[in-house]
């Protein structure tokens, strides 16, 4: 042992690389376990579609409208003056 390393820096340094040992092997493990849907199905882990991504809409959302009465337009009108004044 080095004379300029104390023992509460060694043993520092020796808990820091057991933690990062002991993360590593945990990270292996989680990474390497099949998902819970291919152990039910059979398949291949890897033939899993992704699951974070949502499908894609083949045609644009219909747009919504919404009639404003008199005073409703009124107001959104004295809105959008006051917000133009700024």
């Amino acid at each position: 042992m080095p004379e300029h390393v104390s023992i509460l820096q060694l043993a520092g340094v020796v808990g820091l690389v057991l933690v990062t040992a002991a993360w590593m092997i945990l990270l292996m493990h989680t990474v390497r376990r099949p998902h819970p849907a291919a152990r039910r199905s059979g398949r291949a882990p890897h033939a899993l579609p992704l699951q974070t991504l949502p499908p894609q809409r083949q045609a644009p959302p219909q747009v919504e409208s919404v009639e404003l009465t008199p005073a409703e337009q009124d107001a959104f009108a004295g809105l959008v003056r006051r917000l133009g004044e700024r």
